[in-house]
C-alpha cells in the first residue's frame, strides 16, 4: 500500500467483507481475524463426507466438498451478503483463491480439468450485473491454475429463488432447467461444478444431471458454504 493509499482510506477505509472492521496494511478484503476464523470443514481429505453423502442416489458424483460451514449471523453470512446482494465481487474471488489453496493441499482434487460455475439465467445475471458464482470461480481457477469454463453449462428457465423452498419444492423449481452446450468440448473431461452455498442440493443435483450426458465425463462439487 502507498502513502496516497494510506492517506485516502482515512477518508474512504477499505473495510473487511466479514466482520466489517477497517482493513490495515497487509490486509485485502478480509481482516487476518476473519481469515483465521472461517468455520473450514476440511471435508476435500474425505471423499465421503457429509456434502457427498447429499449426493448419493441422486447422482453419480466424484467427488463434492464444501469450504465452510455455514453460520446463521456469522463471518460467512456476512461475506456472501456481501458478494450476492451488495457487489462486492472481489469478495468471492477472495474466497475461490482460500478454496483453491485447501483443495490443492487434498491429493482428491489433482485431476480436475475444468471449473464451471453454476450458471443464472440471463436475465437475473443482467440484473444483478454478475455471477457470483463466476466471481468464486476465478478465484480457485487462478488458485488451482485450472481453466473456467463459461457457457457450457446454461440456464435456459428463468424461476423463482429456492429461499424458503422445501427440499421437494427446490427439485421441483430446478427440474430441467440447465442445458449443456456445446458437449464435446466437455467430453472426457473431469469437471468441478461450483456455486456459493449447498443447501438440499437440488440445484447442483439439477446441474450434474444434465453434465452426466455428455460421453466420458467425471462431475465433482464444491461449494463455498454448506447449510
Amino acid at each position: 500500500m502507498t502513502f496516497f493509499d494510506d492517506f485516502v482510506s482515512l477518508f474512504y477505509p477499505r473495510l473487511c467483507a466479514g466482520c466489517g472492521t477497517s482493513l490495515v496494511r497487509g490486509e485485502d478484503i478480509l481482516c487476518l481475524n476473519c481469515m483465521a476464523d472461517l468455520p473450514r470443514t476440511n471435508y476435500h481429505y474425505n471423499q465421503e463426507n457429509p456434502i457427498f453423502q447429499i449426493f448419493m442416489g441422486r447422482a453419480n458424483i466424484s467427488l463434492a466438498t464444501s469450504f465452510c460451514r455455514f453460520d446463521k449471523g456469522g463471518r460467512l453470512q456476512h461475506i456472501l451478503h456481501e458478494l450476492k446482494y451488495k457487489g462486492n465481487c472481489d469478495a468471492g474471488h477472495k474466497m475461490g483463491l482460500l478454496f483453491g489453496y485447501d483443495l490443492m493441499q487434498s491429493p482428491l482434487f489433482q485431476n480436475i480439468d475444468a471449473i464451471l460455475p453454476v450458471p443464472l439465467h440471463p436475465r437475473k445475471e443482467k440484473k444483478r450485473g454478475y455471477n457470483q458464482s463466476t466471481e468464486i470461480c476465478k478465484g480457485l481457477s487462478e488458485s488451482m491454475n485450472i481453466p473456467l469454463l463459461t457457457g457450457n453449462l446454461v440456464r435456459v428457465v428463468h424461476t423463482a429463488t429456492q429461499t424458503r423452498k422445501g427440499r421437494f419444492e427446490r427439485w421441483e423449481n430446478v427440474s430441467g432447467i440447465f442445458k449443456v452446450s456445446k458437449p464435446e468440448l466437455l467430453t472426457g473431461k473431469h469437471v468441478l461444478v461450483v456455486d456459493d452455498v449447498v443447501t438440499t442440493g437440488a440445484t447442483l443435483e439439477a446441474c450434474c444431471g444434465q453434465l452426466l450426458e455428455v460421453p466420458g465425463i467425471k462431475v465433482s462439487i464444491a461449494t463455498v458454504a454448506c447449510a
